[in-house]
């Protein structure tokens, strides 16, 4: 058996060919994402959060996670939106403050929100993620919520539980990114790359 060695970037496969001769040919084929290495076209928060707050809010919805005292993930859907000035990028959503959820962040503030849309449009925040009960902070996410426009802007109120911002089952974390991801579903076909990768400083040493 032939056995020939061949690497390609953001593919693999593992194919037997029978030449001509009758020789099999066994084409073994490595695989790398230039994403996943750590270091390796990491790109600036300034080139990063615009194009992540764009997808972010053309998906709207998006799944997540968060750990249990046994380390146990558990993902739910919520509706964020994003801020950013510039420097820095956070995320709010209005939630109510369940015994579960305040449970798994009490154990462990970190979070990763993860959206996706049919055409393999993905983008993924790994963030820390804290609670905020006070009426001003409140009352903002719940203007900022009916400023916005659809589907991402909405009438909180809509929601049986919430009358306004001061009801009990309102609530609102916050999200501070330490990594982002965009990778657009074009990026995945193979036409282009577009990839975007962001950490902090500090998670990168």
């Amino acid at each position: 058996m032939q056995i020939v060695h061949a690497h390609y970037s953001n593919c693999f496969s593992c194919n037997l060919l029978q030449n001509p001769i009758g020789t099999i040919t066994k084409i073994v084929v490595s695989f790398s994402f230039h994403s996943i290495t750590k270091r390796q076209n990491m790109n600036s928060l300034q080139e990063v959060a615009p194009a992540f707050v764009e997808m972010a809010h053309r998906i709207v919805w998006c799944g997540v996670a968060t750990v249990d005292s046994s380390n146990r993930p558990r993902t739910r859907i919520l509706h964020p939106f994003w801020e950013f000035d510039g420097e820095q990028l956070v995320g709010w959503v209005g939630t109510g403050p369940t015994l579960t959820k305040r449970a798994h962040l009490e154990h462990s503030p970190w979070v990763s929100l993860n959206y996706w849309l049919p055409n393999q449009d993905t983008c993924v925040a790994e963030c820390a993620a804290t609670w905020h009960f006070d009426l001003d902070t409140r009352q903002r996410v719940w203007e900022r919520y009916l400023e916005l426009p659809e589907p991402l802007g909405y009438d909180p109120a809509l929601i049986p539980a919430w009358d306004n911002p001061e009801s009990d089952s309102f609530a609102v974390l916050r999200f501070d990114p330490w990594r982002l991801r965009v990778f657009p579903g074009t990026a995945l076909a193979g036409e282009g790359n577009g990839v975007l990768v962001w950490e902090t400083e500090a998670s990168q040493n």
